[in-house]
């Protein structure tokens, strides 16, 4: 029997890894972004790959969001295979529109002549006391729009993972990476290319009362929240989404219909939040099973205020434990 080789990561390490071996893979493979190369990132998950492969494999732009994806739109559809970075996702908004209305639509424009094999990663979210527009959780913008991909990591090993199955993928995916994870906690990588499949959530830890549902950086809030729970003698379904878009609709519904409640924490504003196509999601598929109206735990619906505020803004365990105890005493 193989034993695989892993190594002590955190989540942006096994990022830099991930962009590193598909490097050595793909060699149309392209790394572009604001100080992406000879800096190695702003927060170094590209150290160290322009001078493993070169400036014309790893290279920096200029100060245009809309350039760096309206470029990567015309690498890919002639044959290369782009990862660009918005070095802050609260800056992808000048390439909205190049995303919008040529990068998730050329293969439906071309009748499947084109596609537009290409990664966008960007940091999102807050926690890290960063500025405004550095803290912005826009991920429903993206998965209301066909034709474009939509996964967020919560450790090292999914990130990798999900990297690599991104860069694979035919057509474009937004690769979003929490910020307040980045070195939050270490996990075991395997060395290596492997792939995590998109479009599949994890189920964390079981439970028979309430599900919690979470991504990104709010999966550490549930499940410490579970812990809490489990205090109370409650007992909670922990699970990851990991992929927003296509979401994983059957994980849900299971567990949902096993534990009759559920709880969804995500960091975003409430209005026009994710959480609400999950309960949609819910109704259509378990309305029946439920026994308490469905809870969210969210940002409040403002901008991410300055650093004195930001933790009062963010879900926390506390605030999910309340929202449990709210639906098992309904």
């Amino acid at each position: 029997m193989t034993t695989v080789k892993t190594n002590s990561m955190t989540p942006v390490q096994a990022i830099n890894d991930g962009l590193r071996t598909m490097l050595h893979e793909r060699e149309e493979m392209v790394v572009l972004g604001e100080d992406v190369g000879i800096n190695g990132g702003v927060f170094r998950a590209t150290d160290g790959l322009q001078e493993s492969f070169g400036e014309d494999r790893v290279f920096d732009t200029p100060l245009s969001e809309s350039g760096i994806i309206g470029t990567s739109i015309g690498m890919a559809m002639n044959g290369m295979l782009p990862v660009a970075e918005i070095q802050f996702f609260g800056f992808v908004y000048p390439a909205y529109e190049q995303v919008m209305t040529h990068a998730t639509r050329m293969r439906y424009r071309s009748m499947g002549a084109f596609t537009v094999p290409m990664v966008i990663r960007a940091p999102y979210g807050a926690g890290v006391r960063a500025p405004e527009i550095h803290s912005d959780s826009m991920e429903a913008l993206f998965t209301h729009m066909p034709g474009i991909k939509v996964v967020c990591p919560s450790n090292a090993y999914d990130a990798k993972g999900l990297l690599i199955s991104a860069i694979e993928d035919p057509d474009p995916v937004l690769f979003l990476e929490p910020l307040k994870l980045y070195r939050a906690y270490k996990d075991e990588v395997p060395e290596g290319k492997y792939e995590v499949e998109i479009g599949k959530g994890e189920l964390l830890r079981e439970g028979e009362d309430v599900t919690l549902i979470a991504w990104g950086a709010m999966v550490p809030v549930i499940k410490k929240a579970a812990q809490l729970a489990e205090e109370k003698g409650i007992g909670c379904d922990v699970i990851d989404l990991r992929t927003l878009s296509p979401i994983d609709k059957d994980i849900i519904s299971e567990s949902v219909q096993k534990t009759n409640r559920c709880v969804i924490v995500h960091e975003a504003q409430t209005t026009g939040g994710l959480g609400n196509d999950i309960i949609s999601i819910i109704n259509d598929t378990s309305f029946l099973y439920l026994k308490s109206p469905i809870e969210r735990v969210t940002g409040a619906d403002v901008h991410v205020p300055f650093w004195a505020l930001e933790e009062h803004f963010l879900p926390t365990p506390e605030r999910t434990m309340h929202a449990i105890q709210k639906v098992m005493d309904f």
